[in-house]
């Protein structure tokens, strides 16, 4: 799975390595499906402080096409948690849908 990180904050940036290590380990099993990820991490309000910190990601699958989830949280770690527990189980309801798994062997039949 290639990962793409984007922060313009530095305390953002910081956080690269937790974030790609965690997404990594959430999609650990279903990272088959997940060819490209992208996590976005954004702080709304700059310096003013409060539930700011902003994480999104994307993940782009042959299966459910595009999955994009975000989450605002008091501190990075919260919302990047959140975020990653999201896709997951959103990935695995758009896995689960009837006539996932058919799309899949044609995608891959050809």
């Amino acid at each position: 799975m290639q990962v793409l990180f984007e922060s313009r904050d530095p305390e953002g940036a910081q956080m690269r390595e937790v974030a790609v290590r965690r997404l990594r380990f959430v999609m650990r099993r279903l990272a088959w499906l997940v060819p490209h990820a992208r996590v976005q991490l954004s702080d709304l309000n700059g310096p003013r402080g409060g539930v700011d910190k902003r994480v999104q990601v994307e993940l782009k699958t042959d299966v459910a096409g595009t999955v994009v989830v975000s989450s605002v949280g008091a501190d990075w770690r919260s919302a990047l948690e959140q975020a990653l527990g999201r896709a997951s189980r959103v990935l695995l309801r758009a896995v689960r849908r009837p006539g996932a798994r058919q799309r899949l062997a044609t995608d891959h039949s050809a």
